[in-house]
Protein backbone atom coordinates (compact mmCIF):
# COMPACT_ATOMS: atom_id res chain seq x y z
CA UNK A 1 0.00 0.00 0.00
CA UNK A 2 1.53 3.34 -0.88
CA UNK A 3 2.52 5.33 1.72
CA UNK A 4 -0.22 8.18 2.72
CA UNK A 5 0.02 11.54 1.32
CA UNK A 6 1.65 14.13 3.93
CA UNK A 7 -1.25 16.28 4.58
CA UNK A 8 -0.36 20.32 4.32
CA UNK A 9 -0.22 22.28 7.46
CA UNK A 10 -3.66 23.71 8.53
CA UNK A 11 -2.76 27.91 8.46
CA UNK A 12 -3.09 29.41 11.46
CA UNK A 13 -6.70 30.41 12.33
CA UNK A 14 -7.16 34.26 12.21
CA UNK A 15 -8.75 36.24 15.62
CA UNK A 16 -12.28 37.22 15.82
CA UNK A 17 -12.28 41.32 15.49
CA UNK A 18 -14.25 44.42 16.60
CA UNK A 19 -16.24 44.78 12.84
CA UNK A 20 -18.74 48.30 12.20
CA UNK A 21 -21.77 47.99 11.22
CA UNK A 22 -20.29 49.35 7.91
CA UNK A 23 -17.65 46.63 7.65
CA UNK A 24 -20.21 44.23 8.56
CA UNK A 25 -22.01 45.23 5.46
CA UNK A 26 -18.77 44.85 3.65
CA UNK A 27 -18.34 41.56 4.85
CA UNK A 28 -21.61 39.90 4.26
CA UNK A 29 -21.21 41.47 0.44
CA UNK A 30 -17.89 40.22 -0.16
CA UNK A 31 -18.22 36.92 0.77
CA UNK A 32 -22.03 36.41 -1.60
CA UNK A 33 -19.85 37.26 -4.98
CA UNK A 34 -20.30 39.18 -8.06
CA UNK A 35 -23.44 38.97 -9.32
CA UNK A 36 -25.23 38.96 -5.81
CA UNK A 37 -23.28 41.65 -4.38
CA UNK A 38 -24.29 43.65 -7.29
CA UNK A 39 -27.62 43.32 -7.23
CA UNK A 40 -27.66 43.85 -3.90
CA UNK A 41 -25.46 47.19 -4.24
CA UNK A 42 -28.02 48.55 -7.47
CA UNK A 43 -30.35 49.66 -4.45
CA UNK A 44 -27.85 51.98 -2.73
CA UNK A 45 -28.18 55.33 -2.88
CA UNK A 46 -24.71 57.08 -4.25
CA UNK A 47 -22.88 57.94 -0.44
CA UNK A 48 -24.18 54.47 0.64
CA UNK A 49 -22.47 53.09 -2.27
CA UNK A 50 -18.97 55.18 -1.58
CA UNK A 51 -19.70 54.24 1.83
CA UNK A 52 -19.83 50.39 1.55
CA UNK A 53 -16.66 50.34 -1.11
CA UNK A 54 -14.77 51.85 0.85
CA UNK A 55 -15.31 49.81 3.61
CA UNK A 56 -15.08 46.86 1.07
CA UNK A 57 -11.75 48.44 -0.46
CA UNK A 58 -10.48 48.81 3.15
CA UNK A 59 -11.27 45.90 5.02
CA UNK A 60 -8.54 43.68 6.73
CA UNK A 61 -8.82 39.70 7.21
CA UNK A 62 -12.10 38.11 8.65
CA UNK A 63 -12.03 35.13 9.70
CA UNK A 64 -14.50 32.38 8.65
CA UNK A 65 -16.42 31.29 12.04
CA UNK A 66 -16.67 35.29 12.34
CA UNK A 67 -18.07 35.33 8.55
CA UNK A 68 -20.65 32.55 9.80
CA UNK A 69 -22.38 34.58 12.96
CA UNK A 70 -22.91 37.50 10.83
CA UNK A 71 -24.20 35.10 8.03
CA UNK A 72 -26.00 32.58 10.34
CA UNK A 73 -29.41 32.20 8.29
CA UNK A 74 -26.48 30.96 5.50
CA UNK A 75 -24.14 29.40 7.52
CA UNK A 76 -24.30 26.18 5.37
CA UNK A 77 -22.93 28.15 2.50
CA UNK A 78 -20.30 29.97 4.34
CA UNK A 79 -19.54 26.71 6.66
CA UNK A 80 -16.31 25.65 4.22
CA UNK A 81 -15.85 29.24 3.16
CA UNK A 82 -12.33 30.93 2.96
CA UNK A 83 -11.29 34.23 5.18
CA UNK A 84 -12.27 37.40 3.34
CA UNK A 85 -9.51 40.56 2.62
CA UNK A 86 -10.58 43.78 1.02
CA UNK A 87 -8.98 44.80 -2.14
CA UNK A 88 -9.67 47.51 -4.83
CA UNK A 89 -9.52 45.17 -7.95
CA UNK A 90 -12.40 42.81 -5.85
CA UNK A 91 -14.62 46.41 -5.68
CA UNK A 92 -13.95 46.81 -8.79
CA UNK A 93 -15.18 43.75 -10.69
CA UNK A 94 -18.05 44.43 -8.35
CA UNK A 95 -18.63 47.12 -9.94
CA UNK A 96 -18.60 46.49 -13.15
CA UNK A 97 -21.85 46.28 -15.30
CA UNK A 98 -23.76 48.09 -12.26
CA UNK A 99 -22.20 51.81 -12.67
CA UNK A 100 -20.77 53.64 -16.08
CA UNK A 101 -17.12 53.18 -16.23
CA UNK A 102 -16.20 56.33 -15.77
CA UNK A 103 -18.48 56.59 -12.02
CA UNK A 104 -15.89 53.58 -11.44
CA UNK A 105 -13.05 55.29 -12.25
CA UNK A 106 -13.82 57.85 -9.54
CA UNK A 107 -14.68 55.87 -6.77
CA UNK A 108 -11.61 53.90 -7.17
CA UNK A 109 -9.52 56.60 -7.40
CA UNK A 110 -10.86 58.04 -4.09
CA UNK A 111 -10.64 54.65 -2.54
CA UNK A 112 -6.84 54.28 -3.59
CA UNK A 113 -6.32 57.86 -2.10
CA UNK A 114 -7.86 56.79 1.13
CA UNK A 115 -6.47 53.60 1.46
CA UNK A 116 -2.68 55.10 0.83
CA UNK A 117 -3.35 58.04 3.09
CA UNK A 118 -0.77 58.01 5.54
CA UNK A 119 -1.39 57.98 9.54
CA UNK A 120 0.52 60.91 9.72
CA UNK A 121 -2.47 62.15 6.92
CA UNK A 122 -5.04 61.49 8.97
CA UNK A 123 -3.57 62.68 12.84
CA UNK A 124 -3.06 66.07 11.04
CA UNK A 125 -7.49 65.75 10.37
CA UNK A 126 -7.70 65.38 13.85
CA UNK A 127 -9.02 68.48 16.16
CA UNK A 128 -6.38 68.89 19.03
CA UNK A 129 -8.84 67.57 21.79
CA UNK A 130 -8.29 64.26 20.60
CA UNK A 131 -4.02 64.97 20.13
CA UNK A 132 -2.77 66.66 22.89
CA UNK A 133 -4.30 64.26 25.52
CA UNK A 134 -2.38 61.60 23.90
CA UNK A 135 0.34 63.48 23.91
CA UNK A 136 0.01 64.52 27.02
CA UNK A 137 1.22 60.67 27.98
CA UNK A 138 3.85 59.90 26.02
CA UNK A 139 7.23 60.73 26.17
CA UNK A 140 8.54 64.29 25.20
CA UNK A 141 11.12 62.98 22.21
CA UNK A 142 8.06 60.48 20.99
CA UNK A 143 5.46 64.04 21.31
CA UNK A 144 8.13 65.73 18.72
CA UNK A 145 8.76 63.05 16.29
CA UNK A 146 4.87 63.12 16.39
CA UNK A 147 4.92 67.03 15.93
CA UNK A 148 7.26 67.14 13.25
CA UNK A 149 5.25 64.68 10.92
CA UNK A 150 1.79 66.29 11.45
CA UNK A 151 0.73 68.96 8.89
CA UNK A 152 1.87 72.94 10.47
CA UNK A 153 -1.44 74.24 11.52
CA UNK A 154 -2.46 70.87 13.15
CA UNK A 155 0.97 70.82 14.83
CA UNK A 156 1.00 74.32 16.05
CA UNK A 157 -2.85 73.92 17.59
CA UNK A 158 -1.39 71.09 19.65
CA UNK A 159 1.64 72.08 20.69
CA UNK A 160 -0.24 75.96 21.80
CA UNK A 161 -2.31 73.70 24.23
CA UNK A 162 1.19 71.93 25.91
CA UNK A 163 1.87 73.28 29.35
CA UNK A 164 5.30 76.16 28.98
CA UNK A 165 7.65 73.45 30.30
CA UNK A 166 6.54 70.67 27.63
CA UNK A 167 5.94 73.09 25.13
CA UNK A 168 9.41 74.68 25.15
CA UNK A 169 10.94 70.84 25.95
CA UNK A 170 9.34 69.48 23.04
CA UNK A 171 10.13 72.53 20.43
CA UNK A 172 13.75 72.01 21.61
CA UNK A 173 13.52 68.52 20.67
CA UNK A 174 12.06 69.47 17.70
CA UNK A 175 14.95 71.56 16.35
CA UNK A 176 17.37 68.77 17.17
CA UNK A 177 15.60 65.68 15.85
CA UNK A 178 17.76 63.34 13.22
CA UNK A 179 15.95 61.37 10.74
CA UNK A 180 14.74 58.20 12.30
CA UNK A 181 15.90 54.61 10.75
CA UNK A 182 12.61 53.71 8.66
CA UNK A 183 12.55 50.54 11.01
CA UNK A 184 12.12 52.62 14.12
CA UNK A 185 9.73 54.99 12.26
CA UNK A 186 7.61 51.78 11.59
CA UNK A 187 7.55 51.24 14.93
CA UNK A 188 6.17 54.36 16.08
CA UNK A 189 3.85 54.59 12.78
CA UNK A 190 2.43 50.67 13.74
CA UNK A 191 2.18 51.92 17.38
CA UNK A 192 -0.14 55.61 16.17
CA UNK A 193 -1.98 52.85 13.76
CA UNK A 194 -3.51 50.94 16.52
CA UNK A 195 -4.27 53.53 18.67
CA UNK A 196 -5.43 56.25 16.36
CA UNK A 197 -7.04 53.63 13.75
CA UNK A 198 -8.50 51.37 15.81
CA UNK A 199 -9.17 53.44 19.09
CA UNK A 200 -10.20 56.16 17.27
CA UNK A 201 -11.60 54.59 14.13
CA UNK A 202 -9.99 56.86 11.58
CA UNK A 203 -10.87 54.51 9.32
CA UNK A 204 -14.55 55.58 9.11
CA UNK A 205 -13.41 59.14 8.88
CA UNK A 206 -14.12 62.08 11.63
CA UNK A 207 -13.18 62.36 15.20
CA UNK A 208 -15.47 59.63 16.92
CA UNK A 209 -13.94 60.86 20.35
CA UNK A 210 -15.08 64.08 19.65
CA UNK A 211 -18.68 62.85 18.31
CA UNK A 212 -19.17 60.22 21.38
CA UNK A 213 -18.34 62.80 23.88
CA UNK A 214 -21.04 65.44 22.33
CA UNK A 215 -23.11 61.84 23.55
CA UNK A 216 -21.84 61.26 26.51
CA UNK A 217 -22.14 64.76 27.58
CA UNK A 218 -26.15 64.38 27.47
CA UNK A 219 -26.06 61.46 30.14
CA UNK A 220 -26.31 62.10 33.91
CA UNK A 221 -23.08 61.63 35.70
CA UNK A 222 -24.06 58.58 37.29
CA UNK A 223 -24.43 56.99 33.24
CA UNK A 224 -21.29 58.92 31.94
CA UNK A 225 -19.23 57.45 35.07
CA UNK A 226 -20.38 53.79 34.49
CA UNK A 227 -19.39 54.24 30.91
CA UNK A 228 -16.21 55.61 31.22
CA UNK A 229 -15.47 52.81 34.13
CA UNK A 230 -16.27 50.37 31.69
CA UNK A 231 -14.47 51.70 28.65
CA UNK A 232 -11.24 52.33 30.78
CA UNK A 233 -11.28 48.78 31.34
CA UNK A 234 -10.60 48.18 27.64
CA UNK A 235 -10.08 51.17 25.81
CA UNK A 236 -8.04 53.18 28.49
CA UNK A 237 -6.53 56.14 26.50
CA UNK A 238 -10.28 56.73 24.55
CA UNK A 239 -11.44 56.75 28.05
CA UNK A 240 -9.06 59.20 29.17
CA UNK A 241 -8.99 60.86 25.86
CA UNK A 242 -13.10 61.46 26.58
CA UNK A 243 -12.82 62.45 29.69
CA UNK A 244 -10.79 65.49 28.68
CA UNK A 245 -13.37 66.50 26.12
CA UNK A 246 -16.34 66.00 28.48
CA UNK A 247 -17.74 69.33 29.96
CA UNK A 248 -20.33 68.75 33.05
CA UNK A 249 -22.19 70.71 35.24
CA UNK A 250 -19.09 70.71 37.80
CA UNK A 251 -16.73 71.82 35.22
CA UNK A 252 -19.07 74.86 35.86
CA UNK A 253 -16.94 76.69 38.22
CA UNK A 254 -13.73 76.31 36.52
CA UNK A 255 -14.45 78.97 33.86
CA UNK A 256 -12.77 82.12 33.64
CA UNK A 257 -15.51 84.92 35.78
CA UNK A 258 -15.72 86.54 32.43
CA UNK A 259 -17.42 83.40 30.94
CA UNK A 260 -19.33 82.62 33.92
CA UNK A 261 -20.63 85.77 33.99
CA UNK A 262 -21.55 85.59 30.09
CA UNK A 263 -23.31 82.56 30.73
CA UNK A 264 -25.27 83.33 33.72
CA UNK A 265 -26.54 86.70 32.16
CA UNK A 266 -27.73 84.05 29.57
CA UNK A 267 -29.65 81.62 31.75
CA UNK A 268 -33.11 81.66 33.45
CA UNK A 269 -32.94 82.41 37.13
CA UNK A 270 -35.55 79.69 38.05
CA UNK A 271 -33.53 77.10 35.91
CA UNK A 272 -30.02 78.25 37.92
CA UNK A 273 -31.69 77.91 41.08
CA UNK A 274 -32.55 74.21 39.89
CA UNK A 275 -29.28 73.50 39.35
CA UNK A 276 -27.94 74.78 42.05
CA UNK A 277 -29.84 72.65 44.30
CA UNK A 278 -27.03 69.83 46.22
CA UNK A 279 -24.32 71.83 45.19
CA UNK A 280 -21.91 72.70 48.47
CA UNK A 281 -21.42 75.83 49.93
CA UNK A 282 -18.14 76.77 48.17
CA UNK A 283 -19.47 75.73 44.52
CA UNK A 284 -22.69 77.79 45.31
CA UNK A 285 -20.57 80.61 46.32
CA UNK A 286 -18.40 80.56 43.45
CA UNK A 287 -21.71 80.75 40.84
CA UNK A 288 -23.04 83.51 43.39
CA UNK A 289 -19.96 85.46 43.18
CA UNK A 290 -20.59 86.20 39.12
CA UNK A 291 -23.88 86.89 38.84
CA UNK A 292 -25.54 90.67 39.35
CA UNK A 293 -26.38 92.39 42.66
CA UNK A 294 -30.31 91.94 42.06
CA UNK A 295 -29.75 88.63 40.09
CA UNK A 296 -27.80 86.81 43.09
CA UNK A 297 -30.36 88.67 45.58
CA UNK A 298 -33.18 86.78 43.97
CA UNK A 299 -31.53 83.55 43.44
CA UNK A 300 -30.11 83.20 47.21
CA UNK A 301 -33.87 84.22 48.63
CA UNK A 302 -35.14 81.47 46.29
CA UNK A 303 -32.43 78.85 47.41
CA UNK A 304 -32.71 79.84 51.25
CA UNK A 305 -36.43 78.79 50.93
CA UNK A 306 -35.63 75.47 50.69
CA UNK A 307 -38.04 74.25 48.48
CA UNK A 308 -37.24 70.31 47.28
CA UNK A 309 -37.16 69.44 43.76
CA UNK A 310 -36.49 65.83 42.10
CA UNK A 311 -33.25 64.61 41.32
CA UNK A 312 -34.46 64.71 37.87
CA UNK A 313 -35.30 68.37 37.51
CA UNK A 314 -32.41 69.34 39.25
CA UNK A 315 -30.50 67.20 36.65
CA UNK A 316 -32.60 68.63 33.62
CA UNK A 317 -31.64 72.21 34.81
CA UNK A 318 -27.72 71.30 34.96
CA UNK A 319 -27.75 70.06 31.52
CA UNK A 320 -29.96 72.70 30.05
CA UNK A 321 -26.82 75.57 31.25
CA UNK A 322 -24.20 72.87 30.00
CA UNK A 323 -25.91 72.97 26.71
CA UNK A 324 -25.64 76.47 26.64
CA UNK A 325 -22.47 76.52 27.52
CA UNK A 326 -21.02 73.93 25.07
CA UNK A 327 -22.96 75.98 22.64
CA UNK A 328 -22.25 79.33 23.25
CA UNK A 329 -18.01 77.84 23.23
CA UNK A 330 -18.76 76.32 20.05
CA UNK A 331 -20.04 80.13 18.74
CA UNK A 332 -16.90 82.09 20.09
CA UNK A 333 -18.88 83.52 22.95
CA UNK A 334 -17.40 81.87 26.26
CA UNK A 335 -13.50 80.34 26.29
CA UNK A 336 -14.44 77.11 27.80
CA UNK A 337 -10.57 76.47 28.82
CA UNK A 338 -10.55 75.17 32.51
CA UNK A 339 -6.76 76.25 33.35
CA UNK A 340 -6.24 73.14 34.44
CA UNK A 341 -3.39 72.54 32.71
CA UNK A 342 -1.57 75.80 33.08
CA UNK A 343 -1.59 76.28 36.60
CA UNK A 344 -4.95 78.51 36.61
CA UNK A 345 -6.06 81.46 34.82
CA UNK A 346 -5.08 84.77 34.86
CA UNK A 347 -6.57 88.35 35.17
Amino acid sequence: MPPEAATAPAPPALPKRQLSNVEKVATVLMTMGQHAAGEVMKHLEPPELRTVTHAMAELRPVPVHQIEELVEEFITQFGIGTNVVGDTATVQRMLEGILPPEQIADIIAEMEGRVNQSIWDKMSGLSEGSLVPYLLNEHPQTAALVLTKLAPPTAAKVMSEFPKELRDSVARRMLSTKAVVEDALKIVEKALYEDFMVNLSLAGGGDSHARMADIINKMDREQMEGLLDGLASTHPKSAEILRSLLFTFDDIIKLAPKALTTLFDSIDNTDLVMALKGTDAAFRAQVLSCLAARTRRMVEQELASGEAATAREVNEARRKITDLALAMGQRGEIDLSTGDDDGGLLQ
